[in-house]
């Protein structure tokens, strides 16, 4: 499924991809063929691709940080810099605080954000973990994100006929596990900002509390779901990639969660229905949810997974642990986002960013075991 991400095809003779404007120009780049779709070649480009028009200094930013010398690095450069320039001073972006985050004066924050020290989980939270029904709503602090309990059992992972990145297919089988009902909103990760655990991100002018938190790292994601562990009292995590698409999946088979083929108004994605909106994101839960309860899995935001990237699932784990390595810095996100077509949307898709890198397009939904 080449489409699925950029392709340059060569009709007559090399292929020349470059920005020929007279004082904002990239390098030229001359391609034979067709890019191997899991090059870092064609991660860079897909990369580029999704921000070239952008408005945003914060993409450009986070281009450069990942392809600080990148073949698009001068012309991101040049975009960040005029951009800058036409911000008003106090508008201007501030360098990422190190941790531990600075307590400073915030805005009022929304009524989770009064969570700030440790607390025992409520009432309803104590029916023990293994007697947690499939479909069962979970709410185990007052800050925390709604989760959904997920069946354990055994299911197809991956798929032979799309993109090299998703094969093989393979039989996984995994435990009940809790995966939140929606991607972390912007009023969720303001409680854990407002508590001094997680850092304080702006988002964009007039952003609704119940957009999808983005601009975020795996990083970032680590600091949260830490600091829903101890004022739950439970083990939050990201979920492994393995928990990811089987709740994607919503138990079907199928391309989509829905059925084989893209049908309008099911996922928050570039000419796949409304809303959408060119600029930013839909609001969590503004689509229909999967046979499991799982809003926003096609669109909306890319979510970060705990595995490490690996170009392929040869050798993947089938009891749906994450797959880890020693120092990984490159992790895998999940399920597209609302600047992608209907070929992105696809419950398989897979994709890698560095662990430090914020990008607009990028989110989270958190998990825990139910064992």
């Amino acid at each position: 499924m080449w489409q699925r991400l950029l392709m340059i095809v060569v009709l007559a003779g090399p292929a020349w991809v470059g920005v020929a404007a007279a004082q904002d120009r990239a390098p030229r780049i001359e391609l034979v063929g067709v890019v191997p779709k899991n090059s870092a070649e064609q991660f860079e480009l897909a990369f580029w691709e999704t921000i070239k028009d952008s408005n945003q200094a914060s993409d450009y930013e986070a281009y450069l940080k990942q392809y600080p010398k990148g073949r698009f690095a001068a012309l991101a450069q040049a975009r960040l810099a005029r951009l800058r320039a036409a911000q008003p001073a106090a508008a201007t972006p501030t360098p990422k605080p190190p941790p531990p985050v600075v307590h400073e004066a915030v805005p009022k924050p929304p009524p989770p954000a009064k969570t700030t020290a440790p607390a025992p989980a409520p009432a309803a939270a104590a029916t023990p973990a293994h007697t947690v029904a499939a479909g069962t709503d979970i709410k185990d602090c007052p800050a925390c994100p709604t989760l959904v309990s997920i069946p354990g059992g055994t299911y197809t992972m991956g798929n032979n006929t799309s993109d090299p990145s998703e094969k093989p297919a393979h039989a996984v089988t995994v435990g009940p596990f809790a995966i939140g009902r929606y991607e972390v909103s912007v009023q969720e990760w303001n409680a854990c900002a407002a508590a001094g655990a997680c850092q304080k991100i702006a988002q964009r002018p007039n952003t609704s509390p119940t957009a999808p938190m983005r601009d975020v790292s795996w990083d970032d994601a680590q600091q949260y779901v830490k600091w829903l562990a101890t004022v739950s009292g439970k083990p939050y995590r990201l979920p492994t990639e393995a928990e990811w698409e089987r709740a994607a999946r919503g138990g079907t088979a199928t391309r989509y969660w829905w059925g084989e083929q893209m049908t309008q108004g099911k996922a928050n994605c570039k000419e796949c229905g409304k809303p959408w909106a060119e600029d930013a994101p839909a609001n969590v839960g503004s689509f229909a949810a999967n046979p499991y309860g799982v809003y926003d899995t096609s669109g909306g935001v890319w979510e970060w997974v705990a595995d490490c990237w690996h170009n392929n699932f040869k050798g993947a784990p089938a009891d749906g642990r994450a797959w880890d390595e020693s120092d990984c810095r490159v992790r895998v996100i999940r399920g597209g986002s609302w600047r992608e077509g209907a070929p992105y949307m696809v419950a398989s898709t897979r994709f890698k960013y560095d662990a430090s890198v914020r990008h607009s397009q990028n989110g989270f939904r958190v998990a825990r075991s139910l064992k």
